[in-house]
């Protein structure tokens, strides 16, 4: 199977939903996984705005990369540019790749706004994420 681990600073939010999305949407052709470089605790607006679309990831908890160092990975995407800069390096033929987003935790404004802004990075991860994986998978089959 396909594995990919997304990697973002806090692993709080993007990388959180981007795993819960990718595990739903490509179930049993992709196992996704995430973990941040300063790992703090999965924001309860991201467990919000995942549970609206019917995908569970209240279970989920914030990882250090260095918890999944048994990992192999054929693909690292890192959703933030503080993830990017701190990448650490994979061993043999993994792949690194950004595929940016801004942070929805630092969204200001009502609540409404602010889950408004989850919401895109929701929907803008699942579509990047989603053709960008399909492409993947397509070139890993030939």
């Amino acid at each position: 199977m396909y594995q990919v681990l997304f990697l973002c600073t806090e692993n709080a939010c993007r990388s959180q939903m981007a795993e819960g999305l990718v595990n739903h949407d490509l179930a049993g052709q992709v196992k996704a996984f995430s973990a941040g470089v300063r790992p703090s605790r999965v924001n309860p607006r991201a467990i919000q705005v995942m549970s609206e679309l019917g995908i569970d990831i209240s279970r989920h908890y914030s990882k250090s990369v260095d918890d999944l160092a048994g990992e192999q990975f054929d693909l690292v995407i890192t959703v933030c540019d503080q993830a990017q800069q701190q990448c650490p390096i994979f061993p043999g033929e993994t792949e690194v790749m950004h595929v940016g987003f801004p942070d929805p935790a630092q969204a200001t404004g009502t609540e409404a706004e602010i889950l408004t802004v989850f919401r895109w990075v929701r929907d803008g991860l699942r579509k990047r994420l989603g053709h960008l994986l399909q492409e993947k998978l397509r070139k890993h089959r030939e």
